[in-house]
């Protein structure tokens, strides 16, 4: 008996355990899409409305999971239309698996109808990328492109195939073979990262430098980023944090790596981060950065970001550490075990409510109380646009950020995923909504991609088996919103509530803050009824300009299985605060809106 390699293709991922697919078939692919059709019980293809789409799915799977999300294209066209989801993935380590289909071996650089060099195209935006060349070769990088994608920092990987080599023969019992000896020597693969890097003297070295920076330290804050997430360790941190009473902040990416809940937890910090908790870092003599690679929204002005304190950066990937931000240790390890030499070192550690002052979010007043209570007084006769935004919010049930996202948190399941798209809502959403589980909170932040969140929620959703959040902007959710075709088509229950303020709310924000009031190109000028296109596709959809609207909706649709869209109507003054200006340090902090003439 004979295989062909779109068998194959199947076979080695239904092998290794990929149950899910998501895609969009075209001429160079229609093998793999056969090949699917005969495997109907084994695995569940979603077809997207287009590429990207398809590209954010496989990476919102990913990212609800921890397993890698597998994409399936054509060539061409379709292949240059998941270059933006594969850089997101990229910059996010997510570990994302592309198939691409590719014309004939014979024709390949021919400019043949519908051929590109994709692998050249991605090469940068990857962690490996390669064409197969022999049949025989497909289930090897298949293998190896999913032990690539999840090993060490995770990321995307591209396998380009092409069509003639899906559609050869090679003899059944070869794979077989293939697959049997795979299984059996599955660490014959060549590792990213060692296991046994660090042996025993350096741990002991680390070990002995690390008693130092805690015998000394007065005010510790540990900082943890994405790593800790995908690391899988945040139960771990937690606990260490907890027993050491260590005040825990997070990048955007580390969201619910440690619960925002507790008391201990500082909150976000960065560019749009809370400003206690900006602050708090700040005056931290020893910072132990765990996962984190110091994005230039998290450390602004270098030379003013944590310039007293000792730093301690733990990271996987050695070309993280230092590159933006100076340390002091700079420390390539898993965290599973820098956490255990950490916890070794902390033991004789004990600080005081009198050495570092911890407030908790949940005690903390809210941004707005703050910018009242602190507003100056000459102020009086000139009411900050803030106060005027809560007193009109009092008055006339008006919706605002931090009350809308707080109330969406109160009547949404405990613990519900949430996925965004990118913009002024996602920074509400990371700093009001609240996050104690790893993997809740899904958002582009690395490329900051605009129209991610509905494939990515899609993902998400279908992985868990369960009702996601997807919270959109105006701006961003127009990108893509052609995807609620697939939400509806296969009937997902996905809750997505649009932020309405008929503009590009954070460029708009800028032009207010940055190039007085110039608002080029960032007001909506033709008005869409987002209600009316969520019924076109077959979607339940309400439109909210009060409060108390959105919570009767939110508290009537708990009992729906299916799709849900929500347009809230926000006003289009209201800004993210507090905001560090780009190039800028914590002491530049804007805390709330200039007052808008």
């Amino acid at each position: 008996m004979r295989i062909t390699g779109a068998d194959i293709v199947l076979e080695t991922l239904i092998a290794n355990g990929v149950e899910d697919l998501f895609g969009f078939p075209g001429g160079a692919v229609i093998p793999i899409y056969d090949a699917i059709y005969q495997r109907k019980d084994k695995v569940k293809h979603y077809r997207t409305c287009h590429e990207q789409g398809a590209v954010h799915a496989a990476d919102g799977y990913a990212r609800a999971t921890g397993k890698v999300g597998v994409c399936i294209v054509t060539s061409g066209p379709g292949a240059t239309n998941t270059i933006t989801g594969i850089a997101t993935a990229f910059m996010d380590s997510s570990p994302v698996l592309i198939l691409s289909g590719q014309v004939s071996s014979a024709l390949i650089g021919r400019d043949s109808f519908q051929e590109v060099d994709i692998t050249a195209m991605t090469i940068t935006i990857t962690k490996h990328c390669e064409m197969v060349k022999k049949t025989e070769e497909i289930a090897a990088a298949i293998e190896r492109g999913i032990k690539i994608a999840l090993e060490g920092r995770p990321g995307p990987v591209l396998i380009d195939i092409p069509k003639d080599l899906l559609t050869a023969q090679i003899p059944l019992e070869d794979f077989e073979n293939y697959l049997k000896a795979s299984k059996e020597n599955s660490n014959a693969l060549t590792a990213e990262f060692d296991d046994e890097k660090s042996n025993r003297s350096e741990n002991e070295t680390i070990l002995n430098q690390l008693k130092d920076y805690f015998r000394t330290a007065k005010s510790p804050v540990l900082l943890v980023g994405g790593g800790v997430i995908h690391a899988g360790v945040s139960e771990k941190l937690t606990e260490w944090a907890i027993e050491k009473q260590f005040p825990v902040a997070n990048t955007l990416m580390g969201s619910g790596a440690f619960p925002q809940s507790h008391p201990l937890s500082l909150g976000l910090i960065g560019m749009h981060g809370h400003a206690h908790a900006n602050h708090k870092l700040q005056s931290a003599d020893l910072v132990i950065a765990l996962g984190v690679r110091f994005s230039d929204r998290v450390v602004g002005a270098e030379k003013h970001f944590l310039q007293n304190a000792t730093i301690v950066q733990i990271d996987l990937d050695a070309n993280e550490l230092g590159k933006n931000k100076e340390v002091t240790f700079p420390w390539q390890e898993k965290l599973e075990t820098a956490l255990s030499i950490l916890i070794e070192a902390s033991k004789e550690f004990k600080r005081t409510p009198e050495l570092f002052e911890i407030v908790s979010m949940k005690n903390q007043a809210s941004i707005v109380e703050n910018a009242l209570q602190n507003k100056p007084s000459n102020e009086s006769s000139n009411e900050s646009h803030l106060s005027k935004l809560k007193a009109k919010s009092d008055q006339e049930d008006q919706i605002i950020a931090e009350k809308a996202l707080k109330l969406i948190h109160t009547e949404s399941p405990k613990h519900i995923t949430v996925v965004t798209e990118v913009g002024q809502h996602q920074m509400w959403t990371a700093q009001f909504f609240g996050f104690d589980q790893p993997r809740q909170f899904i958002t582009s932040g690395g490329l900051g991609t605009m129209g991610f969140g509905l494939g990515a929620a899609i993902g998400a959703s279908i992985a868990l088996k369960k009702r996601v959040l997807h919270i959109a902007g105006d701006g961003s959710f127009k990108m893509n919103s052609n995807e609620l075709e697939t939400v509806s088509k296969y009937k997902l229950p996905i809750t997505t509530v649009i932020v309405n303020n008929h503009a590009l709310g954070m460029v708009r924000q800028w032009q207010h803050l940055f190039c007085d009031s110039r608002y080029s190109e960032t007001d909506a000028e033709q008005i869409v009824d987002f209600v009316k296109l969520a019924k076109a596709y077959g979607i339940v959809g309400f439109r909210v300009e009060h409060l108390k609207d959105l919570e009767i909706i939110l508290k009537g649709i708990k009992d729906t299985e299916g799709p849900v869209l929500i347009e809230c109507d926000f006003n289009i003054d209201e800004g993210v605060y507090p905001i560090i200006p780009p190039g800028k340090g914590v002491q530049d902090m804007i805390e709330e809106a200039p007052c808008l003439q």
